[in-house]
Order: structure tokens, then sequence, then C-alpha cells
């Protein structure tokens, strides 16, 4: 029986390359994206390769949380009816806002970056756990380090800063990645994170040239931190999607899990933040309150 995977954010940049290695390791790749003509052109591309399965696309915003639902039920309706397991889900998607912007009320950073790969990977843990062996990978960023480690709310303390604000996100959805898999031991489904390094995207084209990004003590030194920024998002997408596909396809990583795949294809340590037990819990409730996986 074929394997599959769904790749979350796979139009174009990491997205795209990691859908495109993932067929090229032989599997039936389903490509996620909230345009429907990069979509189409994305899977056209793909499928120009001749893999061993065609692609094909679904459409959904991931910034909505109720398109995320309705992504999780045709995906867990298409297995169902098809009887094919659901092999690896790559949340991908992610997103850096230069200023403050809110989704349904909660901030949008929050939102992309954490809330809706942690919906989307709950939602969907029966199907993979139906089919397991199977994996769940998270895309992480080295972000997490200038992130504020305060999780009482959706938003922290003090002035809206994207870049930080974007790391902090990720550090949640870090923390629930590392927290998932030890939560999952002994089902057959594998979560690792997975660090792609930076590289020249649709987020950090741009984005990454505002100072405004950054806190006022980052900013004293901005020609330094923007020549540092530059550097390490002017790699090609197709290096920097290594580790998504290593993460979803090694056979050496089978039967392992909560381990963070770097952007050197290793295995690398965790930042330390995210291991504890005090950041876990105060992830999980703030992502059970404003991302409650039932309805009504």
């Amino acid at each position: 029986m074929k394997k599959t995977a769904v790749v979350t954010a796979g139009t174009a940049g990491i997205g795209w390359e990691t859908a495109l290695g993932l067929a090229a390791a032989g599997l039936s790749v389903t490509v996620v994206g909230r345009n429907a003509e990069r979509g189409a052109q994305a899977v056209d591309r793909i499928n120009a390769t001749d893999p061993a399965h065609h692609a094909r696309f679904l459409p959904a915003d991931l910034a909505s949380l109720k398109e995320v639902r309705a992504l999780a039920d045709r995906i867990a309706s298409d297995h169902a009816t098809s009887g094919e397991p659901l092999s690896v889900l790559v949340n991908n998607v992610g997103a850096m806002f230069p200023v403050r912007q809110a989704v349904d009320g909660i901030e949008a950073s929050f939102v992309v970056n954490h809330l809706s790969p942690y919906l989307l990977t709950e939602l969907l843990l029966p199907t993979l756990t139906a089919g397991a062996p199977s994996r769940i990978v998270n895309v992480t960023s080295g972000a997490v380090a200038l992130a504020k480690r305060v999780f009482d709310a959706v938003e922290p303390p003090g002035s809206y800063y994207g870049f930080h604000w974007y790391g902090r996100a990720k550090l949640a959805n870090l923390t629930y990645t590392l927290d998932l898999a030890a939560r999952l031991a002994g089902t057959g489904v594998s979560v690792f994170a997975a660090d792609p390094g930076g590289a020249a995207t649709d987020m950090t084209n741009g984005t990454l040239a505002d100072p405004k990004i950054v806190s006022p003590a980052f900013r004293l030194l901005w020609p330094l931190v923007r020549r540092k920024f530059e550097r390490s998002t002017s790699g090609p997408a197709s290096v920097a999607a290594r580790p998504s596909i290593a993460a979803a396809t090694d056979d050496a990583l089978a039967d392992r899990t909560g381990i963070v795949i770097g952007s050197r294809v290793s295995p690398v340590a965790p930042f330390r933040p995210a291991t504890e037990a005090r950041v876990a819990e105060a992830v999980r409730r703030l992502s059970e309150r404003y991302a409650p996986l039932t309805t009504g």
C-alpha cells in the first residue's frame, strides 16, 4: 500500500521543496496552500518530475482555525474512504508580521506558527495513529533563542516586535512538539522538529529588512543584525528543506521520536526551555483554550 504525506504551505519555498523531496522518495503527496493557482502550479511542477504517485492540492487558509478544522475533516475523510494510511504530516506553515495583526481576535503570529499546526496535528492524530508507523514533522526556527519564554497569555507583555513574537510562537510549537513526542511514545507515531536554518523565501524576502521587527536593543546594532539576517536567509530552499525530508523519510529514525533535526541534517540538542515541564504545561493550557479540539 502506498505511503502518503501532507505538507502545509507547500506551494512554494521550503514547503514545495519538501513536497518534491517526499514525492521523489515515493510518497503520494498532498500539498496544502491558500492560493489555488499557485497550488495547481506547484502540483504540476512536482508531477512533471514523474513521481511514483501524482501529487494533489488541497486549498486552506491556515491562518483560519475554521479552515484548519475543515482541512482536517477532509483529509481524515479521504483516508477513511481510501483505506490508505496517512504516513507523514509536515507542518511547514510559518509567517512573520512586521506589525501586529489579529485573526479572529487572536494575535496572528501565534495562530499561524503554533495554533494552526497544533490543531491540525491534534485533529489528525486518529488518522496518523491508524496509519502507524507514521511521522509528524514540525518545522522550527532558530528564532526561538530570542523569544520571551512567558506563556501566561497568547501575547507576551511589552511592545510588539515581529521577529521576537515569531520566535515565541515557534518556541511554543517546539515545546508542543517535544511534549507530543513523549505523549505518543509507544503508539507508532514518531514526532520530530526540523530546523531549516533559513532560506530565501516569501517570508524572509523583505520582512527581515525592517528594523521595527526587533526590539530597540537590537535596533541599536541593526547594521550587524541585518547582515546576520541576510546571510542566514540567503540559501536555497532546496537545502533548507533537507531536514524536513530527512525527518519524514530517513530509515535511521525509525522507532525514534522527540528529536530535533538541525540544519546540517543531523540530530541536535533541543533548545533547553522547550524541554521544561512548566513551559510545556503553559503552552498546553493556551493551546487548549484558543484552539479547542471540539467546538460549540
